[in-house]
């Protein structure tokens, strides 16, 4: 073996090479140290990488490297051994593969998911009673079921009988949870751990136990959403998690954390095939901030919602405005259409439809009716989507309604409004209302609630 020690005539003659010109009690450089450094571990791993792990050459080696010859070849390494799985196995990960495209955003995976899962499932089906004994395809089985296979499978593995015992409560429990037996599924399920499953099954589990307990302990439905995205990142499992996750905190209020996951999410998975269930939700959860009383929560949503792109953020914007028509919101409506206003083309459907949602709240804003009137009298429905239109029908009449007030209205006392009753959905938005002028009071009263 070749080596050489910090006297060795090599190491000075390489050093020499490279140390400045300087008096022998100068001390080298850092530099020239590196260097020096560099050359010795390139002369000595030639003769490392021919030892053994104990540091000693075979004594071959030795004899063909004092004679200038060439030593026995090197033994070939030996291949690390794979466990071969099971055919449930295989499939499960082809399905959390595809599924894994779908969180980033492959509609064409989207299209193929439903004739893989009927494939995956006839397969395990068919498949040999005795490969149930093996808990690692009883685990795949699982994870498949739950990654939206269904209660089929496991209801033909359980009826083999072969499943081992320590894998009964697990496959028991999900089936369970499939048929909507929720109690049964949560007995049986509570006292897995998803941290011992495998990879594939973990964060899976984790979700279901959290869908399984968001009535009952929301806040241990958080963790387990936590967890869930912790034990399978970057995956379908994730992008599902998360977004349950940030209506879970918007039920309960807190507008941070809503804020911070929701900005994970458009930064994440915006693309994913299920961002447009996504956003209908988040424009729905976003009615419920005041934008009147509390002006920093508008800094928060265009914190938000600055992380997409400017088409899919007047989209949203369109979207939050709508909802808080609907849920009589008038200044998150007149706030979101106006910002969506900024971002449209002048004479595109966009615009219009901003227009649409500005004018309608306009015209139950005080001192602004007649600014609200003339925008919805300027649109023309042939610019509008049907739904939209129908809008702009029911705007307009009850616009007139509050410009002519029908001759009973002074006689009769209006009744006093309920300030939690919605507005109409859709289509039929402010067509019921008798009277625009008592929908104001209503949404007056619906501004000061949480």
């Amino acid at each position: 073996m070749i080596s050489f020690s910090w006297e060795s005539p090599a190491r000075f003659s390489r050093a020499a090479l490279l140390a400045p010109a300087a008096g022998p009690e100068k001390a080298p450089r850092p530099r020239v140290l590196a260097a020096s450094a560099l050359i010795l571990c390139l002369a000595i791993a030639p003769a490392n990488a021919a030892d053994h792990g104990d540091g000693h050459a075979p004594a071959e080696n030795h004899a063909a490297g004092d004679h200038g010859g060439h030593g026995a070849p090197a033994k070939p390494i030996e291949p690390l051994s794979v466990k071969a799985h099971g055919l449930p196995v295989e499939l499960t990960r082809t399905l959390q593969l595809l599924q894994d495209r779908i969180a980033r955003g492959s509609t064409q995976a989207h299209l193929a998911q439903r004739q893989l899962l009927g494939h995956i499932e006839q397969r395990l089906i068919a498949l040999d009673p005795e490969t149930w004994t093996d808990a690692e395809n009883v685990r795949a089985a699982v994870t498949f079921a739950l990654a939206g296979g269904g209660p089929t499978a496991l209801r033909a593995l359980l009826r083999t009988g072969k499943a081992p015992e320590a894998e009964q409560s697990l496959a028991l429990g999900a089936l369970a949870y499939l048929e909507g037996r929720e109690k049964e599924a949560r007995a049986k399920l509570a006292g897995i751990d998803p941290r011992t499953m495998p990879a594939g099954l973990a964060g899976q589990l984790a979700l279901t136990q959290s869908a399984l307990m968001v009535r009952e302990a929301p806040a241990k439905s958080l963790e387990l959403l936590d967890l869930a995205r912790l034990l399978a990142p970057g995956t379908l499992v994730e992008e599902g998690a998360l977004r349950r996750q940030i209506f879970v905190v918007a039920q309960g209020g807190d507008a941070r954390r809503f804020e911070a996951l929701a900005i994970q999410y458009l930064r994440r998975f915006r693309r994913s095939v299920y961002a447009g269930n996504f956003r209908q939700r988040f424009a729905g959860a976003l009615t419920r901030l005041d934008f009147d009383s509390d002006r920093t929560r508008i800094a928060s949503l265009e914190r938000m919602l600055d992380e997409i792109e400017p088409e899919s953020r007047r989209d949203l914007y369109l979207l939050v405005a709508r909802a808080g028509l609907e849920q009589g919101r008038r200044e998150t409506a007149l706030f979101a259409s106006e910002r969506a206003m900024g971002l449209a083309a002048p004479d595109s459907r966009p615009a219009a439809q901003a227009r649409l949602y500005r004018g309608a709240a306009l015209i139950v804003a005080d001192g602004r009716f007649e600014e609200g009137y003339e925008a919805l009298r300027s649109l023309d429905r042939a610019d509008l989507a049907a739904s939209d239109a129908e809008l702009l029908d029911s705007a307009l009449s009850a616009a007139r309604q509050i410009r002519t007030p029908a001759p009973s209205a002074e006689a009769a006392p209006a009744p006093t409004p309920s300030a939690s009753r919605p507005m109409p959905e859709s289509a039929s938005l402010l067509r019921a209302q008798e009277a625009l002028a008592r929908a104001e009071r209503a949404m007056d009263g619906a501004t000061g609630t949480p």
